[in-house]
């Protein structure tokens, strides 16, 4: 298993951690999340928190995951002024990009800060490939960081998503990083791949970064047991032989790594993988697991 890298994002920090929330600065704003793998203790003592606080996010409903756009009971709680948006700087191995972050319905902000170092391997792997314009396709791809990645490389990037909002918010973040011509598309990535294989597409690149459960734009309901090894099996057919990359992130509290890596390896072999978990330390020295990660690179 590989051992996970930690590329800093400046507008970033975890302060703390435990008693299944978390404490983060974005930008110059701190906020409270719920956090379900944060089992243990606090570090700081309550009111250290909600003196730096701007807000908290609590739900009044437990569930795996998060990742997808339905509203979840609870919302926020504003303890200190702040705007309905902002930006922060996202950096890359040459240059960055921006992304806009706001305080949305079902917790999130529009940035999973876990996931730079695989922003970084994407960058690269774009900006060294033997190909001149590397096709790529960012998959479950939600507000874009890695679909900005990618084109900040030099590839031609077609972004999928099933919730239309966050793929407005995804075209948003292009524009406010001076990028342009991403391939926006609002559909159920199961479906999606399967058409892209009958029309005859491929791809150098294959990112995806699939939630636990979610719903696709007709209703279509994603259960990750249920369908990632139909989605693998379809981004096999579709996935350039020769100079080719992939990237696939889990977040889900049943998968370790060697069960992600296992499942990839069933599907693409093993040349080239690498994979670890995925995680980031606090102010406070704690180390929050947030899921794994699985990556092949083949020259």
């Amino acid at each position: 298993m590989e051992k996970a890298k930690r590329t800093p994002i400046h507008d970033y920090q975890l302060i703390d951690c435990g008693d299944f929330e978390k404490l983060e600065r974005f930008g110059p704003y701190y906020l409270i999340r719920p956090e379900s793998q944060a089992i243990w203790k606090r570090k700081l003592n309550t009111d250290q928190w909600h003196k730096l606080a701007h807000a908290r996010f609590k739900r009044e409903q437990q569930k795996v995951s998060y990742r997808s756009g339905d509203l979840v009971n609870g919302g926020w709680s504003l303890f200190k002024k702040m705007p309905e948006s902002w930006t922060i700087k996202c950096p890359l191995p040459k240059g960055s990009f921006t992304l806009k972050l706001s305080l949305t319905s079902f917790g999130h902000v529009g940035i999973f800060p876990e996931q730079i170092d695989n922003w970084s391997f994407i960058y690269n792997a774009v900006r060294e490939s033997r190909v001149t314009t590397p096709r790529v396709l960012n998959a479950f791809a939600y507000t874009g960081g890695a679909s900005l990645a990618a084109r900040s490389a030099g590839a031609e990037v077609t972004h999928l998503d099933a919730v239309k909002q966050v793929v407005h918010w995804a075209k948003e973040n292009m524009e406010l990083s001076n990028l342009t011509n991403i391939r926006w598309i609002v559909d159920d990535a199961l479906k999606f791949l399967k058409r892209e294989y009958k029309r005859g597409k491929t791809y150098h690149g294959l990112m995806l970064d699939p939630p636990a459960y979610g719903r696709g734009p007709g209703g279509e309901r994603w259960i990750l047991d249920e369908s990632i090894n139909e989605v693998l099996d379809a981004c096999t057919k579709l996935l350039e032989p020769k100079g080719n990359f992939f990237v696939l992130n889990l977040y889900s509290l049943g998968y370790s790594p060697l069960i992600s890596k296992n499942l990839v390896e069933s599907h693409f072999g093993s040349k080239g993988l690498t994979y670890g978990e995925s995680s980031i330390r606090s102010e406070t020295g704690i180390e929050l697991p947030l899921g794994t990660y699985v990556r092949f690179r083949n020259d």
